[in-house]
């Protein structure tokens, strides 16, 4: 094919099957691009420009036009275009998301443990959050404070309510507090640090793009699906882990190196998100489509006065 004629924005995968969509999602997820200068990711951006433009730097080969588009799509926002903050990225969820987890799970015993690690993880959490969110709908700062302050306080309540009422519960049982605690409060933070696409609703488009108007129903649906992958992309590791340590803390090698078990627990979660993270990223389209039918009622009037019934579906990024 003739570069002049490269759609750098066609999807490498088809995105309306799971694994098309885990194949791209481990393309964007790679955390090596975290380790890339923000010259080298600006420098990507402005290939990918070019191409939109239709000006391509003479000698660019199309593996160096789909590799500009991963390191775009790893690091810079689909709906601004800017770029965003290293921590917040997808691609940042294995080395950051191992680190926090695994200490979560290594100190679970003790309140002032639960309640440290448990406000490391949704600090991190409301960043990733935020940074993820659909940026057509702004959120002033007040928002982003309430949202944080609630999750961090659903997080903690739970983790040290239950924490308490296990510790008569068989050991396996206190291991998997965490996972509850970090589980109820991505039900409350992610919500929360989106609130006004719930609010005032998000913008949808017909198939080529074309604004329609503002939905809250499809703002609750893209909302529910990703409160439902960063679930899934937490529960394996949260879960099966402690099932492993457990087992693996009856040994006497293991009871030798006591001082390893955190940095172990670190080592095996990466091992769970390098898989889970582009799995849970998956599991939904990010361009999420909407039945016309199931919108509002103004809205589907307003868009069968337009259209009548040639736009029978809306489409809208859900965010990650």
């Amino acid at each position: 094919m003739s570069l002049s004629l490269f759609d750098i924005d066609a999807p490498r995968w088809d995105q309306s099957t799971f694994t098309g969509r885990l194949k791209h999602f481990f393309n964007i997820t790679d955390c090596r691009t975290a380790l890339l200068s923000d010259a080298r990711l600006d420098e990507a951006k402005a290939l990918v420009e070019s191409c939109r433009a239709g000006s391509i730097p003479p000698g660019t080969t199309a593996e160096q036009l789909h590799y500009a588009k991963k390191l775009y799509d790893s690091a810079f926002h689909p709906d601004t275009g800017d770029r965003m903050n290293l921590i917040g990225r997808m691609s940042f969820q294995v080395p950051g998301g191992m680190a926090i987890t695994g200490f979560m799970l290594q100190f679970y015993r003790t309140v002032p443990a639960v309640v440290f690690w448990q406000w490391v993880n949704q600090s991190f959490n409301a960043l990733v959050n935020y940074t993820n969110r659909n940026a057509a709908s702004p959120i002033t700062p007040k928002q982003i404070g309430v949202a944080y302050v609630t999750a961090t306080s659903t997080a903690l309540a739970t983790a040290v309510g239950l924490n308490l009422y296990t510790k008569r519960a068989p050991p396996l049982v206190a291991r998997w507090v965490p996972f509850v605690a970090v589980a109820a409060a991505n039900c409350v933070n992610i919500p929360m640090m989106r609130q006004q696409e719930i609010l005032n609703g998000i913008a949808v488009t017909d198939e080529n793009g074309n604004k329609l108007g503002h939905s809250k129903k499809a703002a609750t649906k893209g909302i529910t699906q990703v409160v439902v992958s960063r679930i899934t992309m937490a529960a394996p590791g949260m879960i099966i882990l402690p099932i492993i340590m457990q087992r693996l803390e009856k040994y006497k090698f293991m009871q030798r190196i006591t001082f390893l078990h955190g940095p172990i627990q670190v080592m095996l979660v990466g091992v769970f998100l390098v898989f889970m993270v582009p799995a849970a990223c998956s599991l939904f389209p990010q361009r999420c489509s909407m039945s016309v039918s199931k919108l509002e009622p103004e809205l589907r009037d307003s868009i069968a006065s337009r259209y009548g019934g040639r736009v029978q579906h809306v489409y809208f990024n859900k965010g990650l």
